[in-house]
């Protein structure tokens, strides 16, 4: 599957972004999607993951209660909501796919291009 994120960019600590990956086929609805950041400097992590449905996600620590992945299925668009940004949250951030044991074994094998998220100070 091929994935597009979007929606990066400029914000002040505090403000939000909307991320989105765009998939290029409809099977992406029994997909596991995640989404990731890296920052300069630093290794690649994992921030959140949905399962094919919104009875299964996952967030990192660093983001609970301000980030919100989401899926509609019918848009073949998984979202990630991002609110009370701070500087520590600047990274290039990619969204990643894989089968529905991806969930648990963190094993994507399609990944989009990275969208960058600047948050200043």
């Amino acid at each position: 599957v091929q994935l597009q994120a979007s929606g990066g960019g400029l914000v002040q600590a505090g403000g939000s972004l909307r991320l989105s990956c765009a998939a290029s086929e409809r099977a992406f609805s029994s997909y596991t999607t995640g989404w990731f950041r890296q920052a300069p400097g630093k290794e690649r992590e994992l921030v959140a993951a949905i399962k094919d449905t919104v009875s299964s996600i996952a967030y990192a620590d660093s983001v609970k209660g301000r980030f919100t992945i989401s899926r509609d299925n019918a848009k073949n668009t998984v979202y990630l909501q991002m609110n009370s940004l701070k500087p520590e949250d600047t990274a290039v951030y990619y969204c990643a796919a894989g089968p529905l044991e991806t969930y648990y074994s963190l094993t994507f094998n399609s990944w989009g291009q990275g969208t960058e998220v600047t948050v200043s100070s």
